[in-house]
Parts: structure tokens; C-alpha cells; sequence
């Protein structure tokens, strides 16, 4: 008993784009007119209709398509590996050759765009008619498949042989030239679809997929609905100017120059070639004192600041003296939630709302109610993705009320001043170039992860003086309860 699998196109998948281009210009080079003169050329000793010479095909492609010799070349090698033209001489030199050899046109049955595949029943007829006319004279890689074969369809073997008896026969009653051309046709066919050892599959197309990308499906009118609807969103789009996006990406690039370690090189040099860790150790994610170029790097843009664990840490000791930092804490526990431990959603989806978002919570943001009411009904089924609403309502918060006054805050302006600007390290020249270096690794990130785990639990245990914010809250009701003078 056997399974027989549905053939779903998939050997045609990436190459069909291509092959019809291929297709349409091998039919201009078979126009009786404007295509390339064929003629009946002398192989050994039979006649072979419509042969042409590799130069007529090669000084045709470069006549009709006005390309270089060498594009002309590999496009003539693309037609000849996937079996379009195939030689006479060298059957397996798959190859265009401007010498003299000779080639013909495959006939569009056996083209490799064809929708049937080149099936093993099929390959086994070939190789047992090929091995009744040999007598039994087959290459090595030949034997092998075919033994192959007759294992593996063994139920069928009978009416394989019988198959290749029947068409051997059949072959004899032909003229010569016709059985020559189609032993040439047939052996140029196998040569694509069967790989010789050592030779480039160009059919070969990956792993299947589930759908059949070549399959005409009809479209219904809910489909040319949806397509209408698209098209006139799509006019009704504002289009941004050439200039304006251009424009655009050239501020960007000016003001990453500075920080792109290729173009602009690295401080104070590059370990891998200097061999020197302090790059590492000046750039680690909480460093205590962090370089200029970091610092100067989250006034770009907000997400430049809270993408840095050090600028985040310098960001959260901002927002406690504005009395926010429960905020920045939030933003930081749905990153959590969403790209840590999936099998502890829901304990750190309670975990949160408690924290955060339940009325009285001890960490309790501000947000609006209809984002609340999404957030509350989302957490009945809670998942990696529930609190987004509620995480980009305070991250744009942050960006538009906080990160401007941020910028101005002592707080930055003491990091920037401390701020250090590492010295370029010159490369250490040795007397013993034969000697044994120690090799140093970069820094390790489970080391770096615990070491950030550990950062962060030491802020979370750090209390707060409840009396100064008592204090300072009064003294604010104070002055709003003032009438102005």
C-alpha cells in the first residue's frame, strides 16, 4: 500500500516569473522570420534537423536584447541549465558555448514550466529503456537511482518494464535523425530534473508548501468589493514629496554619522582587532558613568532613550522627583509581560493590574477611561498583548510631557557633564608575533542580564521619605487654594 501525495505546484513556485520571460524569448529565437536560422548539421554519422550553433544563439541575444557579452553569455547558460536548449556534443556540459557545438530547442513538452512533474514512474521507464538499449550499461549514479526505484515502486515494476519494452520498440520504428532527437530530448529532460552527482539542481525549490501558489483561483465579488475599497483608500492616501522623504533620511544619516561605528569609527578602539575590553566595560548597559556619545545619543529622540537600560535608569530617577516614575516602572513591566516568560502571563497580567491599575493601587497611573475599560476588559482573557492600549497611552505620555523637560533637567546635564570621552587605544605592537595571545571574550549576557535583574530590585527596595512628598503635595493645594494677588 502506498500514499500518494497531491502535487501542489510546488516545484514551480520561484521560478515561474522568470521562465515565462525565458519562454516568450526562446519563442522569438524559433520565429521563421526574426529568429535565429536553424539548419540540418552531421553528428557522427546522422543528420540532425534544426540545429543551431552556440555563437548564432549568443550573437542573437545580444543583437535583440542590447546587453554585454558577458550578460549575454550567462543569460545563453540559463537557457541551456534549465533544459530550454540543449547540446548535441556534450550532453552534460550544461553550458553555451561560442566554439561551435551544436544545440537544438527542447520541444515545449518537456520545458520546465510545464504543470506535471518529472514523476519517479516516469524516471524509472527512462532508466529501464535506457538500460534495455545499453544492455544493461548504465552510469554509477544511474545504477544507484534505478535500483533505488525499484525498491521503492516495486509493487508497479512489472508495468515499468513493460512501459520502456513498448516505447524501445516503438523508438526502432522511427527514422534515425527523429529517434536521435528524441533520445536527446528525453536524456537533456533527465539531466534538469535528475541531478547527476557533483552538478547544479536549478529546480531545486525548498520546502513544500501547504497552498499551491500557481493555482487560478476565481474571484468572487466580495473579492473585487475588498479590492475597490483598497484602491480608493489607497488614492485618497496623502503622498508624502520625493524631497521632503529624502530630506528626511539625510537628517537621519547626519545625525547617526557620529554614532555609526563603521564610518565613524569607535572609542577607544575596537576590541576585536586591539584586542582591548574597554569598550565593553565604558559601554555596558549600567555602567556607573557612561561615555559622552551615549548621552548625547538620548537627546536624539525618545525611543533612543528608553531603548538604553542606563538611559531608562537616568530617565526613572527624573520622573521619581516629579513624583511619575510609576509610569516608566509600567512601561517597563509590559515589555515584561509581552517578551518574557509566556507561561506566566496571566500571573504577571494580575500581578500588574494590581499594581498599577486597580482603583487605590499603590503604583497608580493616569490614564484615560475608555483606554481603562479596554485594558479591564482585556485582562478577563489575558495574553502577551493585552495591556498595548494602556502601555502606549503612557509611553506617548512620557514622550510629550516629560522627555522635553527631561532634556532641561539637572538631572541629564550632570550625567553630560559626567560623561566620559574615552581616548583612541593604539594597537600594541609585539616582539614575538609567534607567541600565544590570551584571548579575552566579550561579556557574557547572562552575566550582563542577572547583573541588570540585580540593578533593578536594589531601586525597588529603596524607600521614599513619605513625610517630603506629603509635604510638597500640601504646600502645591496651598498654593492653588491662594487667590491671586
Amino acid at each position: 500500500m502506498t500514499v500518494a501525495r497531491l502535487d501542489q505546484g510546488q516545484r514551480y513556485r520561484p521560478r515561474m516569473a522568470f521562465l515565462k520571460k525565458i519562454e516568450a524569448l526562446i519563442m522569438e529565437m524559433q520565429n521563421p522570420d526574426t529568429g535565429i536560422k536553424t539548419q540540418t548539421q552531421r553528428v557522427m554519422i546522422t543528420n540532425i534537423p534544426h540545429a543551431v550553433a552556440g555563437n548564432d544563439i549568443f550573437q542573437w541575444i545580444l543583437q535583440r536584447l542590447q546587453i554585454t557579452n558577458e550578460e549575454a553569455l550567462h543569460l545563453g547558460d540559463l537557457f541551456v541549465k534549465y533544459g530550454y536548449i540543449y547540446p548535441l556534443q556534450e550532453p552534460k556540459n550544461l553550458t553555451l558555448r561560442t566554439d561551435g557545438i551544436l544545440y537544438r530547442f527542447q520541444t515545449p513538452y518537456f520545458w520546465p514550466a510545464q504543470s506535471w512533474p518529472a514523476d519517479d514512474t516516469d524516471y524509472a521507464i527512462y532508466l529501464a529503456k535506457k538500460n534495455i538499449k545499453r544492455k544493461g550499461i548504465l552510469e554509477e549514479y544511474e545504477k544507484e537511482h534505478y535500483n533505488m526505484l525499484n525498491k521503492k515502486i516495486n509493487y508497479k515494476w512489472d508495468f515499468v518494464i513493460m512501459q520502456a519494452k513498448e516505447q524501445y520498440k516503438a523508438g526502432k520504428e522511427r527514422k534515425k535523425a527523429d529517434r536521435y532527437a528524441l533520445d536527446c530530448q528525453e536524456r537533456a529532460y533527465w539531466l534538469v530534473n535528475r541531478t547527476p552527482p557533483g552538478m547544479l539542481d536549478v529546480l531545486e525549490y525548498g520546502i513544500d508548501r501547504v497552498t499551491d501558489p500557481n493555482e487560478d483561483k476565481k474571484k468572487t465579488m466580495d473579492v473585487y468589493r475588498r479590492e475597490i475599497m483598497y484602491y480608493q483608500q489607497a488614492i485618497m492616501k496623502s503622498r508624502v514629496k520625493s524631497s521632503v522623504s529624502l530630506g528626511g533620511l539625510v537628517k537621519y544619516s547626519e545625525q547617526f554619522l557620529s554614532n555609526d561605528p563603521i564610518l565613524s569609527g569607535c572609542l577607544p578602539s575596537n576590541p576585536w582587532i586591539t584586542d582591548d575590553p574597554e569598550f565593553w566595560d565604558l559601554n555596558a548597559k549600567l555602567v556607573e558613568i557612561p561615555t559622552r556619545m551615549r548621552v548625547e545619543r538620548w537627546a536624539f529622540n525618545f525611543s533612543e532613550l528608553i531603548r538604553d537600560p542606563k538611559g531608562r535608569q537616568n530617565f526613572q530617577l527624573f520622573l521619581k522627583k516629579e513624583f511619575s516614575g510609576e509610569n516608566l516602572s509600567f512601561w517597563e513591566a509590559c515589555e515584561d509581560l509581552k517578551y518574557g516568560d509566556q507561561s506566566k502571563v496571566k500571573e504577571k497580567a494580575e500581578e500588574i493590574y494590581k499594581l498599577f491599575l486597580a482603583p487605590g493601587a499603590r503604583r497608580w497611573i493616569n490614564i484615560d477611561g475608555t483606554t481603562m475599560g479596554i485594558t479591564v476588559k482585556g485582562l478577563k482573557h489575558p495574553h502577551r498583548y493585552v495591556l498595548d492600549a494602556a502601555q502606549t497611552h503612557i509611553y506617548m505620555l512620557m514622550k510629550k510631557d516629560s522627555y522635553g523637560r527631561y532634556l532641561k533637567s539637572p538631572v541629564y546635564k550632570e550625567m553630560l557633564a559626567k560623561a566620559v570621552v574615552p581616548q583612541e587605544t593604539v594597537k600594541k605592537s609585539s616582539n614575538f608575533p609567534f607567541g600565544r595571545r590570551h584571548l579575552r571574550s566579550s561579556p557574557s549576557p547572562i552575566i550582563l542580564r542577572q547583573q541588570e535583574e540585580e540593578a533593578k530590585a536594589k531601586e525597588a527596595a529603596t524607600t521614599v521619605d513619605i513625610t517630603q512628598v506629603m509635604s510638597k503635595l500640601d504646600r502645591r493645594s496651598q498654593l492653588k487654594q491662594e487667590p491671586p494677588k
